[in-house]
């Protein structure tokens, strides 16, 4: 048995969820989202405060199903309850982030400063040059705006310079044998 299939996602306070021709929705107080379960794989029954993933056979197939859809449920849950955020930084000399208006501007050492709209549902946050803060309800459109503003600029291991998350360690290398720092 799974073992986070098996677990129920408890529905906190001011969170709806419904389960209707094989799509369940979750509407909080952040928002509305909605996702597809294939039910020939798994079973979802909201009972009171939980709701319950269940499989009828185990099978390969509903048993990689089970706690997918269990995690993907909760992450619904609390995403529009109190929602994900990815904070990154910005290491190396003159790079910067600012906010214009629903824009965020890079300046990442290239001749051009990179100019990238927010997409809808995603907000990003500058509190200071260094710093950006990607805010959201759905974990997996965080993630990868997050992964698409990093790529613009990935850390490099000798002198650390780059986008990074703020829990990443980038492993430093030495450099050219004999070479002074």
């Amino acid at each position: 048995m799974s073992r986070i299939g098996k677990k129920p996602v408890v529905i906190p306070a001011g969170v709806e969820v419904k389960f209707e021709n094989g799509v369940v929705t979750v509407k909080g107080p952040k928002g509305e989202l909605t996702q597809p379960v294939d039910v020939k794989l798994v079973s979802v029954a909201v009972e009171g405060n939980e709701v319950i993933v269940t499989r009828d056979s185990d099978v390969k197939e509903k048993r990689e199903a089970h706690g997918l859809y269990r995690s993907l449920i909760h992450n619904m849950v609390v995403g529009v309850s109190e929602g994900f955020e990815k904070k990154l930084e910005l290491v190396g000399v003159g790079y910067r982030a600012e906010k214009k208006g629903d824009t965020l501007v890079l300046n990442l050492g290239y001749s051009h400063p990179i100019e990238m709209k927010d997409p809808e549902g995603i907000t990003t946050e500058v509190p200071s040059q260094t710093d950006i803060t990607v805010k959201g309800i759905d974990k997996a459109e965080v993630g990868n705006y997050a992964a698409v503003i990093r790529q613009h600029r990935k850390p490099e291991p000798y002198k650390g310079k780059g986008i990074r998350y703020s829990d990443e360690y980038v492993r430093r290398k030495a450099g050219k044998a004999g070479a002074k720092a």
